[in-house]
């Protein structure tokens, strides 16, 4: 109905392309506008000034001759004050960006190897950025961020990777692992010397102290009876202990230890007690 009057609306966020007879006349501005369609003007089309984001996706091959899929990521508007260059120099913005955005990829991506392209994603999205600002700055579009969302090796060239990923994971586990038992192993020795050394310590110093306690015996049974010798004393003392362990050992209901002569010498003792005791036998 507005347009049978001659008035139309632009919306917000968008330019209206007046024509008269066919050529480009005005811009019309968000609101409302008079096209008397009868004098030869109209409306030709309508420009909007909206961010738009285009993903292109462009298959390539690295330095290293692995193929790669490449999925980048373009936002762009076209320009108020460029509208008629926006609106009637290109009859598809969105697949000229794309030429563009596979002409740079395709050129910059096969001088990297593959690991240098995952590092250098930045620069490769400077470089898209720079060619795409360049050539549609003259078409009245303003290329607003660039970015390189993803690089997609081969499905076989991923699990290798992962592969090699795992392997390494692995060996350090393993040296982290076999470190940890080294230091077990050091500490447990390192261990075993000091309870051996403490335990040695305590063997020395129970030696002294029976040293300390024969001697002060003998000195004191040697002043206290006169005409004994030292020899006499440590006898006695021998006899003492002697006597002592035979009566633990007699007390003790578990006890199963038994104490015979081992040396030679003690072999042909006991042979001479056997002999004398048959002898006594048969004598009487």
């Amino acid at each position: 109905m507005g347009q049978a009057f001659g008035c139309v609306k632009v919306d917000q966020s968008t330019v209206a392309i007046k024509e008269d007879f066919g050529k480009f006349n005005d811009v019309l501005e968000p609101g409302c506008h008079c096209v008397p369609w009868y004098f030869g003007s109209q409306v030709a089309g309508h420009l909007s000034l909206r961010i738009q984001q285009l993903d292109v996706r462009c298959e390539t091959k690295t330095k290293d001759n692995v193929f790669v899929t490449v999925v980048a990521s373009i936002q762009f508007r076209a320009l108020a004050e460029k509208a008629e260059d926006a609106f009637y120099r290109l009859s598809n913005t969105r697949s000229q960006i794309q030429a563009y955005v596979f002409d740079v990829i395709r050129s910059s991506v096969p001088k990297l190897n593959l690991d240098d392209a995952f590092e250098q994603k930045n620069d490769i999205a400077k470089a898209v950025e720079d060619e795409l600002e360049k050539a549609m700055s003259h078409y009245g579009f303003e290329i607003v961020q660039t970015l390189i969302v993803d690089i997609e090796p081969d499905q076989r060239v991923k699990g290798a990777m992962n592969e090699i990923n795992a392997a390494a994971r692995l060996r350090v586990a393993a040296n982290e692992k076999a470190e940890a038992e080294k230091i077990l192993q050091i500490k447990k020795a390192e261990g075993d010397a000091e309870s051996k050394y403490l335990a040695g310590l305590g063997v020395a110093r129970q030696r002294q102290a029976i040293v300390d306690g024969l001697r002060e015996s003998v000195l004191a049974f040697s002043a206290n009876v006169h005409g004994t010798t030292a020899k006499d004393v440590m006898d006695m003392v021998l006899v003492t202990q002697y006597f002592d362990t035979m009566k633990e050992i007699g007390a003790s209901s578990k006890s199963s230890s038994v104490f015979i002569p081992h040396g030679p010498g003690a072999v042909r003792d006991i042979v001479s007690q056997i002999r004398d005791g048959l002898l006594q036998g048969s004598q009487h």
